[in-house]
């Protein structure tokens, strides 16, 4: 309509116009393919319900609204340029009985069942109608040229009335030409009408649960990534102030230590005793902060990671590691950055409970990326036991997993071994 109403005269001549008679077209292609297996499926339900069999295409029919909706939805995309979005629950990991149970009770279901019998029907005739008044104006455009090869043969354009010849024949033109220019604009009428219905009845409404679960999904995951920001600005700040300010501390005290130790040398009344072993402590002190700060910061967010990707993190973590850890990861390539952290701490947090909690002499880190999906697998030897709802920080990281779409799994029998297994979309 803004496309009609930005260039009312020259809309029938624009790309905007086809693409209606295009979106119009190809609903109503759709609308008698799904009107013909709609009627099959109720009239064979109907007629094997006597003998059981048919409840399932019963069922079937009243599903049938799922892929014709989703299918509307992308057919939409030839008029609409922002896409309308699935209204239906995401169920990621979901069996089928769950899946089918759940779609059953979504109200965006019975709207995409009343979208296929009710609204569809009628706007797929006038769709066809209307295709119909389209090639039959193209007809009578060309007229002329069809009496001219046609001749001398009879060509009845209105029956009953034979056309002499070509000449004759400019008066259909010019009919032809009035029906193309309404038939455009009469085309992005009815497709404004089929786009508002499609997006009233096939578009997420806020009463939907799943609209309001996919809303707390995305708030999440704007919380998670400004959680992550606040992260790497801490790091910089310690990693550039701090830490150089620790630096230069250490370095100062040990000029003063030499200049003391020169001082001592030349005149030993005029040194204070202990002064030169307080620096030196002072000294030793100030490394151990740097030291710590160090471990801080490669905890709150590894330049290795940022800089080489999660193999060489792992890798990384592996080597500093008190328990032997074997590592074997085959990645393409750099992941998706919430992807890297995310599997990044999942491994350190792993390999900290190993240390602390499982008396483990071995430890084993597996990952591969499979069907676009990064799936990593932790394993201990130790006595197992592992609680994720006991404090040890999983729970944490599990949330963080599911805003990615993912999922983590523990399984730690009392004796052993325990295998954390994490398994999280690459998409990004």
């Amino acid at each position: 309509m803004a496309a009609l109403r930005a260039r009312p005269l020259r809309f029938p001549f624009t790309r905007d116009s086809l693409r209606c008679w295009a979106y119009l077209a190809g609903g109503a292609v759709l609308g008698l393919v799904t009107a013909v297996l709609l009627l099959a499926l109720t009239a064979l339900g109907l007629g094997l319900s006597v003998v059981g069999v048919g409840l399932p295409l019963l069922l079937a029919a009243a599903l049938s609204g799922l892929p014709a909706g989703a299918l509307e939805r992308r057919l939409l995309r030839l008029v609409e340029p922002a896409p309308l979005p699935d209204p239906h629950r995401a169920l990621p990991g979901a069996g089928r009985p769950a899946r089918l149970r759940t779609r059953l009770r979504e109200r965006a279901t019975w709207r995409e069942l009343a979208h296929t019998l009710l609204v569809a029907p009628p706007l797929t005739a006038a769709g066809l109608g209307l295709t119909a008044l389209l090639l039959f104006s193209a007809t009578l455009v060309v007229s002329p040229v069809v009496v001219q090869v046609l001749a001398p043969e009879t060509v009845m354009l209105i029956p009953g009335h034979a056309v002499p010849g070509p000449l004759h024949a400019l008066p259909f033109t010019a009919v032809g030409l009035v029906g193309l220019y309404l038939g455009g604009h009469a085309g992005a009428l009815l497709t404004t009408a089929h786009v508002r219905l499609a997006r009233l009845l096939l578009g997420p409404r806020e009463e939907d649960p799943g609209g309001q679960v996919l809303e707390l999904t995305r708030s999440r995951a704007r919380l998670a990534d400004a959680f992550e920001a606040e992260r790497r600005r801490i790091e910089r700040d310690l990693h550039d102030g701090a830490q150089q300010q620790l630096v230069a501390l250490t370095m100062t005290l040990g000029l003063a230590a030499h200049e003391l130790r020169e001082h001592a040398g030349a005149d030993s009344a005029g040194v204070p005793p202990g002064a030169l072993a307080l620096v030196d402590r002072a000294r030793g002190e100030a490394r151990q902060a740097l030291e710590q700060l160090r471990g801080l910061v490669r905890g709150i967010h590894p330049q290795v990671l940022t800089d080489h990707g999660l193999a060489a993190a792992v890798a990384e973590v592996a080597l500093r590691h008190p328990v032997p850890v074997e590592v074997d990861l085959d990645l393409p390539g750099r992941l998706p950055g919430p992807v890297e952290t995310t599997a990044y701490f999942t491994v350190t947090e792993a390999l900290t409970n190993a240390a602390k909690h499982s008396g483990a002499t071995a430890v084993t880190v597996h990952g591969r990326v499979a069907a676009g999906r990064l799936v990593l697998q932790v394993t201990d030897d130790g006595c197992g036991g592992a609680d994720p709802a006991a404090g040890t920080g999983l729970q944490g990281l599990a949330d963080r997993v599911a805003i990615l779409g993912g999922r983590l799994m523990v399984t730690s029998p009392t004796g052993g071994p325990t295998a954390l297994r994490l398994e999280v979309p690459c998409s990004g």
